[in-house]
């Protein structure tokens, strides 16, 4: 497919530039209605993240959608992964999510599920490009569908609730709460509250601009700050749309998707329950794939992006992957990453262990890693990836370091940069061949 319209995770970018317009919004919501309103009945959910353009690309998508013969279902303010539950068990054609994640509220997009909640499939996707091409014509009046509002905060904070075994209870434990302003507000703290735990909710407050504004994963440091000064147990942040989260310990101390990821690998395995391998990208850290491979468990690494490690998993019949940032899928719960559930699942290792969370991530010593972003001006990151100095000064790197360290050059996805980690268990080679790596790679870039 052209990918034409889609990106890799549906269609992104800054408001009101690009395909997201209301325009382009409105003729996507046609489209799609023409490719999915094909059965009797046809109904399409629509959720959305707190930020302010959210509510005219709802309108957009709305009209679309009804003036090709699709009935639509208003979930209001709700988490990505809420949309595709509720996709499944409200039997729906699809569900289309309005959101930039963890991106500033200027930016906006749109994300589909199939009615499996799923991505949809490429052949899906390719045919609702075919239907962007051509001219908007609404069917006859007596074809249009219709809108109706839901209130489904509720089956969603039950569904979260289920994910985890019935007897488990956090009496007793202080957890404080970042809602990153985003979507899970109004569902994220009433999940915890209702399995006993006290509740201390912060970044609850979206006003439509403030959403990722220094809050949620991607800005730990205030979850950290209340952590400490409320005596918490621990703190759980997540991100604008609610899949992916970011843990801090009773000291303070961040707790990334790596070690969330060992955390719920670990408590899969106490019970029997862990099937096959554990996915992670070649970002993960080197610690996650030691500690893992001494419990004798198998870790694969895919390309950075959660389609990626998904894309695994199903073909391989797995269940458990993530990523550094947070992002972590547990396919033996739900079909996509889920912040909320996520938590859940190290909550109740705590709970069934009686250990804390500094004590359940103390199993794996993560590497220290240092990533270093080069821009490019003419050069493509594949040009320098290829140079005789660059591979020289890698291979140098990685036979000093030996199976303790590796090396990775890749370009950015979104942008002209090169980007450079170097991992070891010795922090010194880290600063040490980053700097000379690099170094080479800022030379070649200066004599283009």
């Amino acid at each position: 497919m052209s990918r034409k319209y889609f990106g890799t995770d549906g269609v992104r970018g800054r408001f009101g530039d690009g395909p997201i317009t209301p325009e382009f919004v409105l003729k996507l919501g046609w489209a799609a209605g023409r490719v999915l309103g094909n059965v009797k009945k046809s109904r399409v959910l629509i959720g959305k993240d707190t930020r302010i353009s959210g509510y005219l690309l709802e309108s957009a998508l709305e009209a679309g959608l009804t003036a090709a013969g699709v009935n639509i279902t208003l979930l209001g303010p709700m988490p990505t992964p809420s949309v595709a539950y509720l996709t499944r068990t409200l039997h729906a054609q699809a569900g289309i999510v309005i959101s930039a994640s963890h991106n500033p509220y200027q930016d906006n997009g749109i994300k589909f599920f199939s009615a499996d909640g799923l991505k949809l499939p490429d052949e899906v996707e390719g045919a609702i490009e075919a239907e962007m091409d051509k001219p908007l014509v609404t069917v006859d009046s007596a074809n249009l569908g219709r809108a109706e509002k839901m209130a489904a905060e509720g089956r969603y904070i039950e569904f979260c609730k289920s994910t985890i075994p019935l007897q488990t209870c956090f009496h007793g434990m202080k957890i404080v709460v970042d809602c990153s302003n985003g979507a899970t507000y109004n569902i994220a703290p009433y999940v915890f509250d209702e399995m006993g735990a006290d509740v201390i909710a912060i970044g609850n407050e979206p006003n439509g601009f403030n959403i990722n504004d220094g809050v949620g994963s991607t800005y730990p440091e205030y979850l950290k700050k209340a952590v400490l000064e409320h005596g918490a147990d621990l703190g759980v942040a997540l991100d604008g749309d609610g899949d992916r989260l970011i843990m801090v310990d009773d000291q303070g101390n961040e707790v990334d998707g790596d070690e969330i990821l060992y955390i719920i690998a670990c408590s899969r395995m106490r019970v029997g329950d862990l099937k096959g391998a554990v996915v992670g990208t070649v970002m993960s850290n080197l610690g996650l794939e030691n500690a893992l491979r001494e419990h004798g468990v198998v870790f694969e690494r895919t390309n950075v992006g959660d389609r990626y490690i998904m894309e695994r998993l199903s073909k391989k019949g797995w269940v458990l992957g993530g990523e550094q940032s947070g992002h972590i899928i547990c396919l033996d719960r739900t079909t996509t990453g889920d912040g909320i559930v996520s938590a859940l699942q190290v909550l109740a290792e705590v709970h069934a262990t009686g250990r804390s969370l500094r004590e359940l991530k103390a199993g794996m010593s993560k590497y220290p890693q240092l990533l270093t972003n080069i821009k490019l001006e003419s050069k493509t990151a594949a040009d320098i990836m290829q140079s005789d100095a660059v591979k020289k000064a890698v291979r140098e790197a990685e036979v000093e370091m030996g199976s303790s360290g590796r090396v990775l050059l890749r370009p950015s996805g979104t942008e002209p940069l090169i980007r450079i980690m170097v991992e070891s268990s010795d922090e010194s080679h880290v600063e040490r061949f980053s700097n000379g790596i690099a170094a080479v790679v800022k030379e070649i870039v200066a004599a283009e």
